[in-house]
């Protein structure tokens, strides 16, 4: 079939729903028999397999350290006191104080080679959330937004981007997937909890229709454009059952504690709801892995609320049999040197750094890649940015290459460059 009827049942942008798909379809393509039932069938079933399929980011702000989360060297001088406990999978050893994870091994791939040359905090989160190293003319989407623009439903009523802690924005591609800032994960967010009714909410909306039309009218169309777009999604939220989404209680004390008590064990519970709900995209942030000083004390108490959240969310969404559609990445946006400093810390080092990936159509139970003995440098099949995205794109069945129109007037793709890192797969 022709690039041209591809588009014309809209393939391309944000997936098609059962009861839409029929309709989004050329009449005249059917008329004049290019498009047969056949080729509707088939890309029906191709956009089906496409929904439903999501993301979580588990975002390590700061910087954690290599040696003591999943490429610990004890016995070496650059590993320092940290010790190294075995997995559920022969051969794989991890740093200690993830016991929780080193259960979970056998679904958990690990990629110890990944490699960048940005140590700065502000531009290397921005590109491992961008894919892009920062720019003054242009605020590239992260990837989650751009992943929600190619497979969220747009007729949802939870947003397609949810943000538990701080996370990079939509960019040029605007309101529409600009992520949903959850601030304390388990209470419902506070703009939905006040006691209005629904006819007095109804009320203060069409006043405020009211406003921006004199506003618009006056010359603000683009603004009161944005505006009510960024409204109508936030009333299809307060006023939607799905709402309840957010609210922890209903699920049981026992998987609450699995998860753990911590914000960041919360956060990861809220995040396998909201992808049940629908939602395509879910980061979930913990800071403070800038271990410049106390590194060892640091990282394990960090270590000891990560661990639990991490390992609860795999093992849940593998029981729920979400995990094969679930991508679950675990990162920060650069490693710690080897040289341990004078005040028993850990410096800036992208050089070499470490990730871990699950789900998706990833399979678990292997290492990618591997650090130097003294973990200096990455001594095979390094990883950096490009390729990993590339590689999440492929789980989530994305084109890397498809190019969104920026504001400086040429398009820029989801990825620029990178390779798929196949082992991932097999």
């Amino acid at each position: 079939m022709s690039l041209h009827h591809h588009q014309a049942i809209s393939l391309s942008r944000n997936g098609l729903t059962r009861r839409s798909f029929f309709h989004t379809v050329s009449a005249s393509a059917l008329a004049a028999g290019t498009l047969n039932f056949r080729d509707l069938i088939s890309l029906q079933a191709d956009e089906l397999q496409r929904q439903g399929r999501s993301m979580i980011l588990l975002y390590m702000q700061g910087g954690p350290s290599q040696f003591e989360t999943f490429d610990p060297k004890p016995g070496q001088e650059t590993g320092g006191p940290t010790k190294a406990i075995t997995t559920a999978v022969s051969g794989i050893e991890i740093a200690e104080n993830w016991t929780n994870v080193a259960r979970q091994m056998g679904d958990i791939a690990l990629i110890r080679s990944m490699t960048n040359k940005e140590g700065n905090h502000q531009r290397a989160s921005y590109q491992v959330h961008t894919g892009y190293v920062p720019s003054g003319s242009v605020k590239h989407p992260s990837l989650g937004s751009a992943i929600a623009k190619e497979l969220a439903d747009p007729t949802q009523d939870l947003p397609s981007v949810v943000s538990i802690g701080r996370t990079v924005g939509a960019g040029f591609l605007g309101v529409d997937y600009e992520p949903f800032a959850v601030q304390s994960p388990g209470q419902m967010p506070v703009n939905v909890t006040q006691q209005v009714t629904t006819d007095r909410f109804s009320r203060r909306l069409g006043v405020l229709s009211q406003l921006e039309t004199d506003f618009a009218e006056r010359g603000g169309e683009v603004v009161v454009a944005d505006h009510k777009r960024l409204y109508e999604k936030t009333r299809k939220l307060v006023l939607s059952p799905q709402v309840k989404t957010f609210d922890l209680s209903s699920e049981p004390q026992s998987l609450q504690d699995q998860y753990g008590s911590s914000q960041f064990g919360k956060g990861c519970l809220l995040a396998r709801r909201l992808i049940e709900s629908g939602v395509t995209f879910v980061e979930v942030s913990l800071g403070n892995w800038d271990t410049h000083d106390d590194n060892f004390n640091r990282v394990k108490t960090l270590s000891q609320q990560c661990d639990p959240g991490f390992a609860a969310l795999i093992a849940d969404l593998k029981q729920r049999g979400r995990l094969d559609k679930t991508l679950v990445l675990w990162i920060g946006e650069f490693g710690r040197t080897p040289r341990i400093n004078p005040r028993t810390g850990r410096d800036h080092y992208p050089r070499v750094f470490n990730a871990a990936i699950a789900g998706g159509g990833i399979k678990g139970g292997q290492v990618i890649g591997a650090s130097t003995k003294d973990g200096m440098a990455v001594e095979r099949d390094p990883v950096g940015v490009a390729d990993l995205f590339t590689t999440i794109c492929k789980s989530l069945e994305v084109d890397p290459r498809k190019e969104n129109m920026s504001p400086i007037g040429r398009p820029l793709k989801i990825v620029d460059g990178g390779k798929v890192v196949e082992k991932l797969f097999s």
